[in-house]
């Protein structure tokens, strides 16, 4: 480096941070430039309250919670104990929990649909968490 650059260097880590602050206004006003940290960036920019905005929001794992039973309600314990090798009081419990207990916890989205298909298939009234 020349010795301007280390004069330069040398000026700036003595000083304040009140001195700094004016350092860069003084500069942004002789240069006609603005200060502004670097924004790090991949790909195209979302639109703002779009579809890319709530994908990006959208967790990638969920929970399976069963509403209601609904009228088949043998059908659908039934699937819950295919879905998690429960035995039939367990699965029954899970069944009549109200939504209060999940029947699985944190899987892929695109398990949770499969999941969630199956239990509505049975007549399951199901939310996605």
């Amino acid at each position: 480096m020349s010795d301007k650059i280390n004069q330069v260097i040398d000026l700036i880590s003595n000083m304040t941070v009140l001195e700094l602050n004016e350092l860069r206004k003084a500069i942004e006003e002789k240069f006609d430039v603005k200060a502004a940290a670097p924004v790090a960036f991949a790909g195209p920019m979302p639109a703002a309250g779009g579809a890319a905005a709530a994908a990006a929001e959208e967790p990638s794992t969920v929970s399976i919670f069963i509403k209601d039973p609904g009228a088949k309600k043998i059908e659908v314990i039934k699937v819950v104990r295919e879905l998690t090798g429960l035995g039939l009081k367990e699965a029954k419990d899970l069944v009549e929990s109200g939504g209060k207990t999940a029947v699985k916890e944190n899987v892929e989205k695109a398990e949770g649909d499969k999941i969630k298909a199956a239990l509505e298939a049975a007549g399951a009234v199901v939310e996605v968490k």
